[in-house]
């Protein structure tokens, strides 16, 4: 009588161990034979695992174990060295930060395929215990996020552990809001030349950063027009000239008497395109928080206004022009590339609006023009 043979198997190795248990292996596309990531009560079991294995090598979605060892404080520190030079030098600043206080101390030893929502919901918990604002939270898991979503992309895991995480909600400061006329009263308080500096903010729109970077070969004084290429950001005490936020160069039309003003401000300045338009008496380029605390909040206070801020100031400006203009208008006064960033942050609704739509309403019914002329059609 023949003895029967043992099939064999198609792909992988199945063995049964001491404590009865049995373990598989599996030749990866490299061919290195690797060993299941736990052991099975029956062969069965085995089996059925190796043939879902063998179906994740076919179509592609096999990742080597190996990979998902990387510890998230090496795989950070590769993240950061790729994607800094696209980054503006405050953003790296922050990022690097982030990862150092952050994310390292209590995740960086961890491998990646350790990682699940319950380990980062856990990591943001005990931020919020330890008493950190709802804005830095918020930023190291938009920074842990971005970390984990570049380890999925790259074939170290197959998912991000960031997913289904509730983060603090973000306070909503709404912006001081002035009128024209408290803006006006707001420059002539303030001390030459920084009421220039200050008309910039008001009636051009510019962010601080930006008015700080300003150069002689920025201002166009007969065509009245200013360049906005540049903006001053300090990152750990260190100040970088760089390109606008989002990189968004943006050619600005100036109000004759401000060009004309700005034209008679140069003949005072030093000879040559690169020199900048507003600096310390010393001729070092203006830092924001000893600038505001020398003349931009004494203006305030002479103007009989409070809690204003300069970017209060970008704010009004973005909410007179959205208000008249529109809010595509006031998106390029203020270098935003979408829209909904202006509506969300910058143009608010200007008091007595509503009223006025509605007188506008009432004389559409009438079927008559909505600015109140007599030009009369056939009643509603």
């Amino acid at each position: 009588m023949a003895s029967k043979r043992r099939s064999r198997r198609p792909f992988g190795r199945v063995r049964k161990l001491p404590s009865g248990r049995f373990q598989a292996r599996y030749p990866g596309p490299d061919g290195v034979l690797r060993p299941a990531d736990r052991t099975f009560a029956t062969s069965t079991d085995a089996d059925r695992w190796l043939m879902r294995k063998r179906i994740e090598i076919e179509e592609g979605r096999w990742l080597d174990p190996a990979e998902g060892r990387t510890t998230v404080r090496d795989w950070s520190a590769r993240w950061l060295a790729a994607v800094a030079p696209q980054l503006k030098h405050k953003t790296q600043a922050t990022y690097r930060s982030l990862i150092n206080s952050r994310i390292n101390p209590e995740l960086g030893d961890r491998e990646l395929s350790s990682l699940r929502p319950i380990t980062v919901t856990e990591w943001v918990a005990a931020m919020r215990t330890e008493g950190l604002s709802a804005s830095r939270i918020r930023q190291a898991y938009r920074v842990l996020s971005q970390i984990m979503t570049s380890a999925v992309d790259n074939g170290l895991i197959s998912q991000t552990p960031c997913r289904g995480v509730r983060l603090p909600r973000m306070p909503q400061a709404e912006p001081h809001i002035v009128t024209p006329l408290e803006a006006s009263r707001i420059v002539r308080a303030a001390e030459k030349p920084h009421d220039l500096l200050i008309a910039l903010l008001a009636f051009v729109g510019l962010r601080v950063g930006e008015a700080f970077a300003l150069r002689r070969s920025d201002v166009d004084v007969a065509g009245g027009f200013l360049l906005v290429d540049e903006n001053l950001a300090e990152a750990n005490g260190v100040l970088v000239f760089d390109t606008p936020k989002s990189h968004q160069k943006r050619l600005l039309r100036l109000a004759p008497s401000l060009a004309k003003r700005l034209g008679a401000y140069l003949e005072e300045l030093p000879t040559g395109g690169d020199a900048l338009l507003f600096t310390t008496s010393a001729g070092k380029p203006l830092r924001y928080n000893q600038w505001r605390k020398a003349y931009f909040n004494p203006a305030v206070l002479a103007a009989g206004l409070t809690d204003v801020t300069p970017h209060d100031l970008r704010a009004s400006h973005g909410t007179w022009v959205a208000d008249r203009y529109g809010v595509m208008t006031a998106a390029h006064r203020l270098g935003h590339s979408n829209a909904s960033v202006t509506t969300r942050h910058y143009a608010r609704p200007v008091a007595g609006r509503d009223d006025q739509v509605a007188e506008a309403a009432e004389a559409w019914l009438r079927g008559q023009e909505g600015d109140g002329s007599p030009e009369a059609r056939r009643p509603f």
